[in-house]
């Protein structure tokens, strides 16, 4: 029987060790690496035969899902990659299917969802989590719309993002997350250029358009 290779990208030892577990005793299919955070995957992908189906948390530490998920399509047409995700946000995963995604797993599957989405797209086919309900269905329809381009952040962005709310300073950020005040500047500088704004006040202002911030 030819095996289905799967590698799981995912920073949550939970999250690998319950799709490990729920692979186990299935036929046909054998995980074969799991990275914590993108510049481990691009590096793991790069040095080992690509994997059949990728599973890949849109919500990593060092970059967004989007991106990675774009990054891979470059490299490989045609492996197959399922987005793993804690929330039906119809934005991040319309703009995940944009970027050459081919579905979706909402973290809460069970194994029997999890085997038929495998399934489903390595027969070409795009895989969308029965817990989606008909709303997010009706959304991804229309991913044009506005609640399309809500930029999705790293959990370090948005760290960032709730502190210059609160009104900190960089010098103040990077002592408190313990990053080089280069770090910050790094991270707010990539903030301003996802919200295509030029101040941190217009920043903090399209961030609670967008329902991001209280």
């Amino acid at each position: 029987m030819d095996m289905t290779s799967l590698l799981i990208i995912d920073d949550h030892p939970l999250i690998n060790d319950g799709i490990k577990a729920m692979l186990k005793d299935v036929p046909g299919y054998a995980v074969t690496g799991a990275c914590k955070t993108a510049k481990e995957a691009l590096s793991f992908l790069l040095g080992e035969q690509m994997p059949d189906v990728i599973l890949l948390d849109i919500s990593l530490p060092d970059m967004d899902g989007l991106q990675l998920c774009a990054q891979i399509r470059k490299l490989n047409s045609s492996v197959k990659i399922l987005g793993l995700t804690s929330a039906n946000d119809a934005g991040i995963i319309s703009g995940f299917l944009q970027r050459g995604g081919n579905g979706y797993l909402l973290k809460n599957m069970e194994r029997d969802e999890l085997v038929e989405a495998i399934a489903t797209v390595l027969n070409g086919k795009i895989f969308v989590s029965k817990a989606a309900n008909e709303k997010i269905l009706t959304q991804l329809r229309h991913a044009s719309e506005p609640q399309g381009n809500r930029p999705l952040l790293t959990r370090r962005e948005k760290e960032i993002l709730n502190m210059l709310s609160e009104g900190m300073k960089g010098p103040e950020i990077a002592d408190k997350l313990f990053l080089s005040y280069y770090t910050v500047e790094t991270h707010r500088k990539n903030l301003l250029k996802k919200f295509n704004a030029n101040s941190v006040q217009m920043l903090l202002r399209i961030a609670r358009d967008y329902g991001m911030l209280v």
